[in-house]
């Protein structure tokens, strides 16, 4: 077996627990926040310099290294391990949120997804089959199988309208009326959202046999370990529809899918933690594309185990830092002359220069960049104010999961809310002084 899962503690009062996950490049311990390197790199960072703020693994995105610089290309050099410089475990995504991220560049069809290549325009068809291919070449310990993830609610009802969701939602209509012989899904306004979830985990179920039937094909002596993935939107019918079905067909773990695209916090816990319990108990549980503190808080109570997201190093590339009471958004004038660090306590390279690096080149100065200093980076357009926040932003989450998991075996959930008010339920992740 390529992958082998440990629960090594439980929580009396949730369905949280910790665990151990382990792979041919190391070991990881769960819950596990991964930080998203999309192109082979967590952008700015070292290698090392992602490794010491306490990630153990991180997160590749099969479609643009497909593109860039190829399946191929990657595993003639050796593998991602090798080309990256990281030597921890690896996950590929299968491409398959591109499909919906990407709906005005694309089509999809039962054969898979073509899309406008972002490099050169040309059309790409992506197909469950060369998603499994792309991602053994690339050699990640863990690869996704690829997904039809639809919008996970109505792009016409309720608070969620966004340009996204109509694209995805024309792009549906469309296909459909190419190719569907459901009169649902021809609605009067040319898309009935209950039967494209349907379809969606339909084809999601097929897609996967499509998927594994392809990696027992090409594995040979290669170790990759496939997970299926959940769909079926904020509809808990179709949510456990696609459970049984996914979780029917053995594989080393499992993921929710389709969150995270547009619903608000209480739609996303509503839908986790009624679906995590569906999924097997002695397998890894991951929910993709998860980040904020508060949703990540409710996911491991209700029993999930791996999370990634581009939260923490898109914001620090914005000048967004992390806090234990939330985001701080280091343009606005009253940091001008703050002399503070991002955070008290923490112990990144920004708030500790010579604590979690260690080097004697990383700072002179035992004394913490302050936020008036990294506001001035971001305002002189100097690199250097990304590559601190995103470090502080990365540490943040990693401390956060650390205490998560203490938090597991103490079961003091009041004393974790004390120490990280931000996680709380009715947080909106505003800013704070």
């Amino acid at each position: 077996m390529s992958l082998k899962f440990q629960i090594t503690a439980r929580s009396a009062r949730t369905r949280a627990r910790t665990g151990v996950v382990s792979t041919p490049h190391g070991v990881f311990d769960t819950p596990a926040f991964m930080p998203v390197g999309t192109r082979a790199t967590v952008r700015g960072l070292f290698p090392g310099m992602v490794a010491r703020s306490g990630a153990q693994i991180i997160l590749g995105n099969t479609y643009h290294l497909m593109l860039r610089p190829g399946g191929e290309v990657v595993e003639r050099l050796g593998g991602l391990h090798r080309f990256s410089g990281w030597t921890g475990p690896m996950l590929t995504d299968s491409g398959g949120y591109q499909a919906y991220s990407m709906a005005g560049i694309n089509r999809i069809t039962e054969t898979g997804v073509t899309f406008k290549s972002i490099i050169d325009g040309r059309d790409v068809e992506l197909t469950p089959e060369l998603a499994i291919l792309v991602q053994n070449q690339l050699g990640a310990d863990i690869i996704m199988a690829f997904d039809d993830c639809p919008p996970s609610v109505d792009p016409d009802a309720g608070p969620v309208n966004q340009t996204r969701l109509r694209l995805a939602a024309a792009r549906d209509a469309a296909e459909a009326q190419r190719t569907s012989s459901r009169p649902a899904l021809r609605g009067k306004r040319g898309y009935d959202h209950q039967a494209r979830l349907q379809l969606a985990n339909e084809r999601t179920v097929r897609w996967l046999g499509r998927c594994k039937a392809e990696h027992a094909r090409l594995e040979g002596d290669r170790v990759r370990a496939l997970f299926g993935i959940v769909q079926g939107g904020t509809d808990l019918a179709q949510r456990e529809w696609s459970a049984e079905r996914i979780c029917n067909i053995e594989l080393p773990g499992y993921a929710i899918g389709g969150v995270a695209v547009g619903e608000q916090s209480d739609q996303i816990a509503r839908v986790v933690v009624h679906t995590a319990p569906l999924l097997p108990e002695d397998k890894p549980r991951y929910l993709m594309g998860v980040g904020y503190e508060r949703d990540l808080l409710a996911a491991v109570r209700a029993g999930v185990d791996m999370f990634d997201c581009v939260l923490p190093t898109r914001n620090g590339r914005n000048a967004n830092a992390f806090t234990s009471r939330g985001q701080i958004r280091l343009r606005n004038a009253q940091f001008g002359e703050d002399s503070g660090p991002l955070e008290q306590g923490c112990d990144c390279p920004a708030c500790q220069p010579a604590g979690l690096i260690g080097n004697s080149w990383a700072s002179s100065s035992d004394l913490p960049f302050s936020r008036a200093y990294i506001r001035h980076l971001f305002l002189a357009k100097e690199m250097l104010g990304p590559i601190l926040v995103s470090l502080h932003n990365l540490r943040h989450f990693q401390r956060f999961m650390s205490d998560l998991r203490r938090t597991v075996q103490t079961d003091d959930w009041d004393g974790l809310l004390a120490r990280w008010p931000v996680a709380h339920p009715d947080n909106q992740t505003a800013s704070t002084a």
